[in-house]
């Protein structure tokens, strides 16, 4: 029999975060005191985290493009630290259809620590995360209009499963939450209203 576990909220968002579009280069959307704070030696082999976020997702139409999120880890404070993506969900095809008013998605994602860092300085430790991500705007394909189908669900990563960025586990680092897009629009943009980290063992 395994020991026994216990689900434990390491963070969970007191107020909707800010809108973020007219971008394309992945940053945080998460209110900087969301950010989950990890302490030194935090992790072993097979410790494993759930990432839930509800939000909104509006896109420009045509050349709408791809969306994509990651689990940024971040040796902070704040962002003046190094930034690695220990997971990302790939870059997510975005409907053709103009959707300049945001529309609901939500996200879950559970990963697990697949290594650990060997030796002091050497960053080794990495994370291995699947989940999914539903909504009118997430599409299999281009083309597809909203309200001309059910929700999409997408299962994530849109690859085959992997290991992310290495990163060093024996030092404090911060779970970040981050998203990018292939196409920078006004109308391309994201807001984050609820988030929760949750350590499921």
């Amino acid at each position: 029999m395994g020991a026994p576990y216990f689900v434990q909220v390491l963070a969970s968002n007191r107020a909707t975060g800010s809108a973020f579009n007219t971008y394309t280069t992945a940053k945080s959307v998460l209110n900087a005191a969301d950010v989950v704070q990890l302490p030194v030696n935090w992790c072993q082999i097979g410790s494993k985290f759930r990432i839930r976020m509800a939000g909104s997702l509006s896109c420009v139409g045509t050349t709408s493009g791809t969306v994509t999120f990651q689990v940024m880890f971040n040796t902070g404070p704040g962002v003046t630290g190094t930034n690695t993506v220990a997971w990302t969900s790939g870059a997510i095809q975005m409907t053709t259809t103009a959707e300049t008013t945001a529309l609901p998605i939500v996200m879950e994602v559970v990963l697990r620590v697949t290594a650990v860092d060997a030796v002091e300085g050497t960053a080794a430790a990495t994370l291995l995360g699947q989940g999914y991500l539903t909504g009118l705007i997430p599409q299999l394909g281009a083309g597809a209009a909203v309200g001309t189908v059910t929700d999409s669900i997408i299962l994530l990563p849109a690859a085959a499963p992997t290991n992310g960025t290495a990163f060093a586990s024996v030092i404090q680092q911060n779970i970040d939450f981050w998203v990018g897009f292939s196409v920078s629009s006004a109308n391309n943009g994201i807001t984050v209203y609820d988030y929760t980290v949750e350590q499921l063992q």
